[in-house]
């Protein structure tokens, strides 16, 4: 009799279980490189075999677009060569070679050009499929400082020819917009990105997604930022990806120096760079998304309206046959908040202002100097607490001026009630303390309502709210109100309660931005009593306390409930930044959440948040007005517009199927 180890039993059963690895293409992504290969200077024998090497290596890395700087044949400093007959010669034959190691990648590199009509062009040179499949020339060419093209080169605008040379229907044109598979490219050479009338505003409303550069650009004191900011920047403006790959050192050294640099940048945001000054090659592979770039165009109305160019010819090229199992690129597990404490503390000091700004303006509108504040002694309420002195600082009004309420009930715990009252007291405004237990208690009783449910609960938030307006009516004061991004997005507040407020200062700051916030004016703005009671209330339970505690402790802890909040997050910011479907989301926060949340876990809470999302729309369409501080924001009247009936099923579906 044969045994068999049930361990590797278990192990089998739990392979032939596992889910199938996703391909990231799906979902809209495509992996493409920028080289700056070692130059062999009027060599285009030896170049092509180096680009042959490196096309090679990158189609092993799943990359489906290579990209090779400007007349990266030759050489960029190759001078009065480009007149030589014997080097354009090369050129072709190296063409061809090249063209064979493109069976299953696209690459792109520079080259001198002859035309039938005897002009020489500067070109980039599009293979694929084991062929040449295009040209497009350069547009601007530099004659100033170190730059002298316009002695070889000529711009041809108006060219649009067969390339003869090669057995295809291959054509020389600069409106040309190459397809892999289903994404859309164009390229421009250098100083056309640099030129006040880009080519590749062109391309982009011709519909190219991704702008390919091939560049010869030297390096100079603070040149580099400049060139980094002129890509990222022109990404945004194209709303488009951005891939640009500079010459390397092994130009000729003989007046200026090349550094090879390599960049990406996708909508405005530098995807990442390489090293400069290397004597060898450097390369910077990328995954570009596709879908995002398509969804913010199409929230761009600007972009959509802009009058498009004619007379694009579109080359369907090979599609990648890659499947990317993995993404070179990183998403953070916090969106909101920049994961360098630079950054932080800068966009911390920034959304501070904007809130208190916000919140002052409404005061001055209002002709009132008073403001007034449930304080729960959570996190929110001291949010918004922060802003309401920051806003009474900018309008030089004292601290009389702020009335806070602490309004304890059946659920209301020692530790949050504490957290108020000390909060209160370090700030050096005076605090009102109202029971709501006996109006609450009378007010069940007049319903016959005994449960503790929903009932009990909302019965709790809207006599907090009563209060806050009429106490507001009595001071001739304004509610703030406290509420966050994430709880509206989730529908996780209580209709016509703390859904309502005059004017809430935290209506776009989400959860984990809202920790953000408070931890850095702990540090950064607060005396040291403020600070630590600042730290203890960071370190309270997130609850809405509607329920009565248990043995003297919170009895209701809201991410038990509905969930952690930096998933929701993150959800949210996929779903309305960049417009995600669940299927994504899901596989981004796998990859996001490794080791802290399971499949399973992800999925639950996925599932929540589109089921809350769609089904608590009706509160969101009667929100009050509030400051929007970043790019996501839910107000009725700007960013997030839906019927309160929306249906959710086909979501929920795509999420049960994963």
């Amino acid at each position: 009799m044969t045994r068999t180890n049930s361990k590797a039993r278990s192990s089998k059963k739990a392979a032939a279980t596992r889910a199938p690895a996703v391909n990231f293409q799906d979902f809209g992504y495509l992996r493409t490189a920028a080289v700056a290969p070692v130059l062999t200077l009027a060599n285009p024998a030896a170049n092509a075999k180096t680009i042959i090497k490196h096309l090679r290596d990158l189609e092993k890395q799943k990359v489906a677009i290579a990209l090779f700087p400007e007349l990266c044949l030759t050489g960029y400093s190759c001078e009065d060569l480009f007149f030589s007959t014997s080097l354009r010669q090369q050129v072709v034959t190296a063409l061809n070679s090249i063209a064979k190691a493109t069976s299953n990648i696209i690459a792109v590199v520079g080259a001198p050009w002859r035309t039938s009509d005897d002009r020489l062009l500067n070109v980039a040179v599009i293979l694929a499929g084991g062929q040449v499949r295009g040209m497009v020339p350069k547009t601007a060419h530099p004659n100033y400082a170190e730059f002298y093209e316009r002695r070889w080169f000529v711009a041809a605008d108006d060219l649009d020819e067969e390339l003869t040379e090669f057995n295809n229907d291959a054509r020389i044109s600069r409106q040309q917009i190459f397809q892999c598979g289903d994404r859309q490219f164009a390229v421009e050479i250098c100083e056309d990105l640099w030129a006040p009338s880009s080519p590749g505003a062109a391309h982009s409303l011709a519909g190219a997604e991704l702008m390919l550069n091939l560049s010869a650009s030297n390096e100079l004191v603070s040149k580099a930022d400049y060139r980094r900011d002129l890509v990222r920047m022109t990404s945004a403006q194209r709303i488009c990806g951005y891939l640009y790959a500079s010459s390397g050192a092994m130009e000729s050294s003989k007046d200026v120096v090349f550094g090879g640099h390599c960049l990406a940048a996708e909508s405005g945001a530098l995807l990442g760079e390489s090293e400069r000054f290397s004597l060898g090659a450097q390369q910077l592979i990328v995954d570009f998304d596709f879908n995002k770039l398509g969804h913010d165009r199409l929230h761009n109305n600007s972009f959509m309206n802009a009058p498009r160019p004619g007379g694009y010819r579109r080359v369907a090229l090979n599609a990648s046959k890659h499947k990317l199992t993995k993404l070179t690129r990183h998403y953070p597990a916090h969106p909101f908040v920049p994961s360098d404490i630079e950054h932080r503390d800068a966009n911390a000091s920034e959304i501070l202002n904007i809130q208190a700004t916000g919140l002052a303006r409404r005061m001055l509108a209002a002709r009132t100097q008073g403001l007034v504040i449930g304080l729960s002694g959570g996190l929110d309420s001291t949010l918004a607490f922060l802003v309401c002195l920051a806003a009474l600082d900018k309008l030089n009004l004292p601290l009389k001026n702020l009335h806070a309420l602490t309004l304890p009930g059946p659920g209301t715990s020692k530790k949050t009630k504490t957290n108020a009252h000390a909060l209160a007291e370090a700030a050096g405004v005076a605090l009102k303390e109202i029971s709501i237990a006996a109006a609450v208690k009378q007010h069940l009783s007049d319903l016959e309502h005994q449960k503790t449910d929903v009932v009990f609960e909302n019965a709790q938030a809207r006599e907090r709210t009563q209060i806050l307006f009429n106490y507001a009516n009595k001071v001739g004061g304004i509610v703030v109100g406290t509420g966050d991004l994430s709880e509206l997005a989730l529908g996780w507040c209580t209709y016509n309660a703390d859904q309502m407020a005059n004017y809430n200062v935290n209506a776009s700051v989400p959860k984990t931005l809202v920790s953000s916030l408070v931890n850095w004016y702990a540090r950064e703005r607060s005396n040291p009593k403020l600070a630590k009671v600042l730290g203890k209330v960071l370190a309270t339970p997130i609850s809405p306390e509607l329920l009565p505690l248990k043995g003297g402790e919170i009895a209701q802890e809201t991410e038990a409930i509905i969930g952690p909040y930096e998933l929701h997050d993150f959800f949210l910011h996929h779903w309305l930044r960049n417009g995600f479907t669940p299927s994504k989301i899901f596989h981004l926060a796998l990859v996001a959440f490794q080791g802290s949340y399971s499949r399973t876990v992800i999925k639950k809470w996925l599932r929540l948040f589109f089921a809350r999302f769609f089904s608590q729309q009706f509160k969101r369409t009667t929100a009050p007005p509030g400051p929007k501080v970043g790019s996501v924001s839910l107000s009725p009247r700007g960013d997030w517009r839906m019927p309160d009936e929306a249906d959710a099923s086909a979501m929920l579906a795509e999420i049960d199927a994963l």
